[in-house]
């Protein structure tokens, strides 16, 4: 069963987006999804709801973007806390000192990070995407939430391993309580990748002990279908989160370029999605 589940905004002036209805459902205080490229107010090739700075859009559309976004959240825009992602694995606790940050400028987002981990009430994690792996992160036990972003230059880095880590050691976060969901991103059937990435592949797998025939497919000489969402769900398994804890999108970014904007199947030139997490003060609704 699919656990994103589409969220279609009935007015043209809000986003759609995709919400982990499962988490949102079970545990209170969550607000948790994903976005599509629909709902938002960028234009040409950013269409147009692009929630990232670093592509060349315009900075007043992609601020209205985020605070549409932050309606359908339950957040208010001045919680949006970001980070300026390098395809890492670096993880970095968010504390309430942080919130906010990136929200507006690039120049003061969260240095050289791609997961963020925090337990603060009102502080709105955000990540962004066009293929790339959104990982998300609950123990509801200790109320740590996080996200990570795992292209896949961070997959084999190992940045689920990373994030997980750093919620047993920073928050003391016991493994089997933790929840792990894989979001939408560029499927197996769409993600052709070369030698280069092949060798990397390949080299983890023999560092963990795994078939990586499991998720690479040859498809010429050189070259090979790339299956990153199986990669990231074994390295989960591999990090002590159980298997029953993790949800696993089917939504496909190369596929479906209707709602999502896909970096290889537009060329490198659109805009990115976002992903978001964070536990809701008093108040705040979603």
């Amino acid at each position: 069963m699919e656990p994103f589940e589409l969220k279609q905004s009935e007015h043209g002036d809000f986003p759609t987006v995709l919400e982990l209805t499962k988490w949102v459902q079970e545990i209170s205080g969550l607000t948790v999804g994903f976005t599509t490229r629909n709902g938002g107010v960028s234009s040409g090739k950013y269409h147009s709801l692009n929630c990232a700075l670093h592509v060349d859009d315009h900075q007043e559309a992609v601020i209205t973007n985020r605070q549409r976004l932050a309606q359908v959240s339950g957040f208010p825009f001045e919680a949006w806390t970001c980070a300026e992602q390098i395809h890492g694995n670096r993880v970095h606790i968010v504390t309430a000192n942080d919130r906010g940050k990136g929200r507006s400028e690039r120049e003061d987002a969260i240095a050289n990070a791609d997961a963020l981990l925090t337990k603060e009430s009102g502080v709105w994690l955000t990540s962004f995407y066009a293929d790339c792996v959104p990982l998300l992160f609950v123990d509801p036990t200790t109320r740590v939430v996080g996200l990570a972003h795992a292209g896949w230059k961070g997959t084999v880095d190992q940045i689920a391993i990373a994030t997980v880590d750093a919620m047993a050691d920073q928050f003391g976060c016991h493994r089997a309580d933790i929840r792990a969901a894989i979001g939408p991103s560029i499927g197996k059937c769409c993600y052709e990748v070369d030698e280069r990435v092949i060798h990397r592949v390949q080299s983890l797998y023999e560092q963990l002990e795994l078939d990586v025939e499991d998720v690479l497919a040859p498809v010429s000489d050189g070259h090979a279908m790339i299956d990153l969402r199986e990669i990231n769900r074994q390295l989960l398994i591999k990090a002590g989160i159980l298997t029953t804890n993790i949800e696993c999108t089917n939504w496909c970014t190369g596929c479906r370029t209707d709602l999502f904007y896909s970096h290889r199947m537009e060329g490198g030139q659109t805009g990115r999605m976002a992903s978001w997490i964070g536990w809701l003060e008093e108040g705040m609704t979603i």
